[in-house]
């Protein structure tokens, strides 16, 4: 409504965009109008600390009104005439001046508030960003972390069906989820998210040796190296392939002369050997190489010779036996939970395979320590023309889970538990006491003796801990140990497919502690 003062007229905004309106202000020196913009019709001007210029009326007018989106102007020339009248506006202009300077001073504290509140949010975000970056942490565990985990968490195939007391144990295969229990435990520090616009090229690294090499994955590989102490990356070429089966074929490929210089080269091994080694030689009934046996009776002029140290299936430290023979070292199991490191291997070629190292079998990735240049180039080039290159997703899976390792000892603060090769340590070394001991109680079985060393990675002398177990039946008359044991629900692998007889059985240590339990359980039963 109207002001109370019958000489104070509220006028409203007519609807025009710019009208000056003349407040006259009473002045010592001069009593002229002033002319000031106003707002546009309808724009409602926000509250804010009154100014002198609204409060040039008689104070039965209001203070609200003075702040409101109308203004009050006095009719004629707006002179407050006398003392009292002075003092009225003296004391109103004091208290207005109070109100708005306190109102003041609240905008003033919010805008401080406001700072800090941005800082401390910023500060926040930071602290999230370097862990997760450096340290692989799950952040603060807000709604952001809860995205990222969903995003990151798949269905996973069903793989093996559970052990229970009356399962068949299979045991055949090197199936390492022993080590599933490892990477349960430590979160998002081997987590990884790949967006759905990355990997999407062939090329990983177009100017490197290795175009289809990621440099992350290569980073890792020469620093576990460096931290285990096994094998010397430096002067070496990194090479990268569909687990270590597609690299050994790889080398038979770069090893073996053209097709038209005479007969295939051969291919050997001591027995016995692994497995796999005579059928993947011959799968493809190559004529640049073949299988040629056991390298302890091999007579030939020359040959490719495959050393596997610690040796599978028996867990051996082998060196090469054929003088003349280009040997190639399969180093999968030269790892510190295995057997004792005792210096950093040197070869001219040298395997390794994710599965054996950290348990990542699914993950399909391997990797070659190559000297020579020119027998690298023809590695590359058997990659390219079997699968073009490697699986991007799987080298940025397999680099995280390296990194994760190596963290685990020089980075992460937490202890034994995020120490991959500790933990797998400790599980072998506990495996082979029970195996031992219920090989002994059955007086039919024998293993190999075990081979303790010094090993520099742990620094103290630890005992040979091999994935699998050579496990040889005493008993006369007995030629068929895999069968014998078949019938009894446990699955094994035979001797005769490593070159030995049917006495022996590999048996895979590296499986779930269910299944590795019910098996003990099986194999002291027996007498």
């Amino acid at each position: 409504g109207k002001p109370n003062n019958p000489q104070v007229q509220v006028h409203t905004p007519p609807q025009s965009s710019h009208i000056p309106i003349h407040i006259h202000k009473p002045c010592a020196s001069s009593r002229a109008p002033r002319s000031i913009s106003r707002r546009p019709a309808g724009v409602r001007e926000i509250d804010r600390p009154p100014r002198r210029d609204d409060l040039h009326l008689d104070e039965h007018a209001g203070f609200s009104g003075a702040c409101s989106g109308q203004r009050l102007v006095a009719p004629g020339d707006g002179r407050l005439r006398g003392k009292e009248k002075k003092k009225k506006r003296r004391r109103f202009l004091m208290a207005a001046n109070k109100e708005g300077g306190g109102m003041a001073a609240a905008v003033r504290c919010a805008g401080r508030l406001g700072v800090v509140a941005s800082v401390a949010a910023n500060l926040v975000a930071l602290a999230w960003f370097i862990r997760r970056r450096y340290f692989g942490g799950d952040g603060s565990g807000g709604d952001g972390e809860k995205e990222i985990t969903a995003a990151a968490t798949v269905e996973a195939s069903k793989g093996k069906p559970p052990v229970t007391t009356e399962s068949v144990v299979n045991l055949d295969h090197g199936d390492p989820t022993m080590y599933e229990a490892f990477w349960r435990g430590t979160g998002d520090r081997a987590t990884l998210v790949i967006p759905g616009w990355q990997t999407m090229s062939y090329f990983s690294d177009v100017g490197g040796f290795c175009w289809f090499l990621e440099p992350q994955f290569e980073r890792e590989v020469r620093r576990l190296h460096r931290l285990v102490g096994n094998a010397v990356a430096d002067g070496y070429h990194v090479l990268v392939g569909t687990g270590s089966t597609q690299l050994f074929q790889a080398v038979l490929y770069a090893l073996s002369p053209a097709a038209d210089s005479g007969a295939p080269m051969s291919v050997v091994s001591p027995a016995p050997y692994y497995s796999s080694y005579p059928s993947v030689t011959n799968y493809l009934n190559s004529g640049l190489y073949r299988w040629a046996g056991d390298a302890n009776t091999f007579n030939g002029d020359t040959c490719i010779e495959l050393v596997c140290s610690p040796n599978n299936p028996d867990g051996g430290i082998r060196k090469a036996v054929v003088k003349s023979g280009k040997a190639v070292h399969d180093l999968a199991y030269y790892w510190p939970q295995y057997t004792p490191i005792t210096e950093a291997a040197n070869h001219d070629i040298m395997l390794f395979t994710v599965s054996k190292c950290t348990g990542h079998a699914g993950t399909r990735i391997g990797w070659a320590l190559v000297k020579d240049r020119e027998v690298a180039q023809k590695m590359i080039k058997f990659v390219e023309l079997n699968t073009i290159g490697v699986s991007k997703d799987s080298q940025l899976r397999a680099a995280k889970i390296l990194r994760a390792v190596s963290d685990g000892y020089e980075v992460s603060p937490a202890g034994e538990a995020s120490r991959l090769f500790h933990f797998a340590r400790r599980q072998m070394v506990a495996r082979w006491i029970k195996l031992r001991a219920a090989v002994k109680a059955t007086g039919i079985f024998s293993l190999p003796d075990e081979l303790p060393g010094y090993c520099t990675f742990f620094k103290e002398t630890v005992p040979s801990c091999a994935p699998f177990a050579w496990l040889r039946c005493e008993k006369e008359n007995t030629d068929d140990l895999e069968g014998f044991l078949r019938e009894e629900k446990i699955i094994t692998r035979g001797g005769t497919r490593f070159g030995a007889d049917g006495r022996f059985v590999r048996i895979s240590m590296l499986d779930t502690d269910e299944a590795f339990n019910v098996f003990i359980e099986r194999l002291a039963s027996f007498k």
